[in-house]
């Protein structure tokens, strides 16, 4: 990996763990993502209209993706409900290097060395550390449902990952595969919306408009510098120095929402970072 690819997903990690935060900010979920979806719509639609067209090869996987980053977006919002920022969003993020590593082994034939592989398992027991001290902090149950979606959603990513780094080696285009991605995608969740809220959604909608909208943009920035690393770079360094954004993730729990983090859930995200340097050993 090149240190131009390095910086690249970096950006894109502290960018992603931005507009997430932002999307977490707003109170009403599906008002949040609704303008998110929005907002990669509208930079989907640019970037389609300028960029050259996807390779024929490349559009099962488009469909795919789109698909995918559906249900990923449902899963975000349904753990941004029921859980913290601060520990939905290490769980969600750790777990996908972890699944990302075995299927680009199986499916895109890129097997982990050794120290991809004790990566692995040293990430694995950060994401451990993040989940079981949360609970352990709150003094209460474990929040099953939160858990589950927030585990969810990091297989959703690993899944998605792995088919956008086929598709878009496929595509000969990484700027239209990310704008026909946006646009296949951005379409259902307003659509959604507007069909339950109906005429209420406009005015719902434009006391968070600007940051709801500016995260849709910054979703598509970060992806898109992501999308451009998996042409250059094999899929699981890629993916686990992206997800370096649960460093930020944390940080941004606690600046600006206030939860309570502590040293001990920080100790294991770190552990969980330090998994991903070793995976990045090889890259």
């Amino acid at each position: 990996m090149t240190p131009l690819v390095a910086a690249a997903v970096l950006t894109a990690a502290v960018t992603h763990a931005s507009w997430n935060a932002i999307a977490h900010g707003i109170k009403d979920q599906l008002l949040a993502f609704t303008l998110v979806s929005s907002g990669g719509l509208v930079c989907g639609l640019g970037m389609a209209a300028f960029a050259p067209m996807p390779a024929d090869g490349a559009w099962p996987y488009l469909i795919a993706s789109a698909l995918l980053h559906i249900v990923y977006q449902a899963l975000l919002m349904r753990s941004f409900q029921l859980g913290d920022f601060g520990q939905m969003y290490p769980i969600a993020r750790g777990t996908a290097p972890l699944v990302v590593t075995v299927l680009a082994a199986i499916f895109v034939h890129e097997t982990p060395d050794g120290w991809q592989t004790a990566g692995v398992i040293v990430a694995s027991a950060g994401l451990v550390g993040v989940a079981l001290w949360g609970i352990r902090g709150s003094g209460a149950r474990p929040h099953w449902p939160a858990l589950a979606a927030a585990l969810a959603t990091g297989l959703s990513i690993a899944a998605y990952t792995v088919v956008d780094g086929v598709g878009v080696r496929a595509s000969g285009t990484s700027i239209g595969y990310i704008g026909w991605l946006m646009i296949l995608e951005g379409l259902v969740i307003p659509a959604y919306a507007l069909a339950t809220r109906r005429r209420a959604l406009g005015t719902q909608l434009k006391p968070v408009a600007v940051r709801g909208l500016l995260g849709g943009v910054l979703s598509v920035f970060a992806y898109g510098l992501v999308l451009w690393a998996q042409t250059r770079a094999p899929l699981a360094p890629i993916a686990a120095l992206r997800e370096s954004s649960i460093i930020v993730g944390a940080a941004i729990g606690a600046l600006f929402f206030k939860e309570s983090f502590g040293t001990a859930r920080l100790a294991a995200a770190g552990l969980m970072v330090a998994g991903i340097g070793l995976m990045l050993h090889a890259g």
